[in-house]
C-alpha cells in the first residue's frame, strides 16, 4: 500500500509500506506503525500529532490509511 504523509506547512512524502516493512525491524505481524512513518520523514512522535481523517491516532498503531496528516506541535526557537 502506498501512503502519503502530509506534514502541514512543510510538504508531502510518499511511502510504500511493503518497502518500509521489509527494511524495518521485525516487531510482529502488525506491520509499519505511524511512528515508523514519522521516523522516515525525520520527525519524533513527541513533536507532532498524527491525524487520519482529522482524528488523532496513536503513533504505535499500525498504519491503516493511505493518507496521513502530521501537525507539528513545536517549531522554531
Amino acid at each position: 500500500m502506498h501512503v502519503t504523509v502530509d506534514v502541514k506547512g512543510e510538504g508531502t512524502h510518499e511511502f510504500d509500506l511493503e518497502a518500509l516493512e521489509s527494511a524495518g525491524e521485525p516487531d510482529g505481524d502488525s506491520g509499519p506503525t505511524y511512528a515508523d512513518l514519522l521516523r522516515e520523514v525525520g520527525l519524533s512522535p513527541h513533536e507532532v500529532s498524527v491525524l487520519v481523517d482529522g482524528r488523532p491516532v496513536p503513533e504505535d498503531q499500525p498504519v491503516e490509511s493511505d493518507y496521513v496528516t502530521v501537525l507539528r506541535l513545536i517549531k522554531g526557537g
